[in-house]
């Protein structure tokens, strides 16, 4: 296929497309990884378990035991095939494929503690051998996003359109995250389940918040995650009570 005939195939990136990208990652907790096997090089597929920062980059936890892990540590590319089937043709339904570069997490390190926490708020269950000596979290750069919103519905992404950059205040963010999330999953457990009646399309019971960022939180329930965008990014950390109260109150 000629360059122009690929352009032309490609609709123009808008809100809508960056809003459907954002929240197929975001919701993903599994996802096919692509790598080129250490040694041949041929390309191999596998499924992984992921969470994302609190920007949106994805992150993986691996085994030495898995073949995707000597191959990220020879050769850092990588893609993700994110998206969930449903009903019918499985063509039709959204997926997306994130080109990215792959680094290994430091044991020990900020950037490890905090993909740690992020992970397991997401897999509890991941608890049982996250700190095995074999088992490390690598940080998946995204470098680009091809996107299939269903037949006709091509894009083309940049890692900007669904990560947070240039935000001044990510730290503030993690150092409060987890407070708040105990906090809503222990007392507020009522204004949860408004969030899902209110703003969620989901199904599902025992929702509980598992992830807040400046741009929006995550609620799971059982093997399912929804993200739910703030109305606008918050700028700090300290306002996130006043959106979370904003939004409980919101269709009463």
């Amino acid at each position: 296929m000629s360059q122009e005939a690929k352009k032309d195939v490609l609709r123009e990136t808008d809100d809508e497309a960056r809003a459907l990208a954002t929240r197929l990652l975001r919701e993903a907790r599994h996802a096919s990884l692509a790598t080129l096997e250490a040694g041949s090089g041929h390309p191999q597929a596998s499924r992984v378990t992921m969470a994302q920062e609190m920007d949106g980059t994805p992150i993986i936890l691996v085994s030495d035991l898995s073949s995707h892990t000597p191959a990220l540590r020879e050769d850092q590319r990588c893609s993700l095939l994110i998206g969930e089937l449903g009903k019918g043709d499985p063509l039709a339904h959204a997926r997306m494929t994130v080109f990215c570069e792959a680094e290994l997490l430091e044991r020990g390190s900020n950037e490890y503690t905090r993909a740690r926490t992020r992970f397991l708020n997401r897999h509890p269950k991941a608890a049982l051998y996250v700190d095995f000596g074999d088992f490390h979290f690598f940080r998946l750069t995204i470098e680009r996003i091809s996107l299939n919103g269903g037949f006709g519905k091509a894009y083309a992404l940049t890692a900007s359109d669904v990560t947070i950059s240039g935000h001044k205040a990510l730290s503030e963010f993690y150092d409060m995250e987890q407070g708040v999330i105990e906090h809503m999953n222990e007392d507020h457990l009522s204004s949860i389940a408004h969030y899902v009646a209110t703003l969620g399309m989901k199904k599902g019971e025992d929702w509980r918040l598992c992830g807040v960022d400046p741009d929006g939180m995550d609620l799971i329930s059982g093997d399912t995650i929804m993200r739910i965008p703030f109305p606008q990014q918050l700028k700090s950390a300290n306002k996130i009570r006043g959106m979370l109260v904003a939004l409980a109150k919101a269709g009463t």
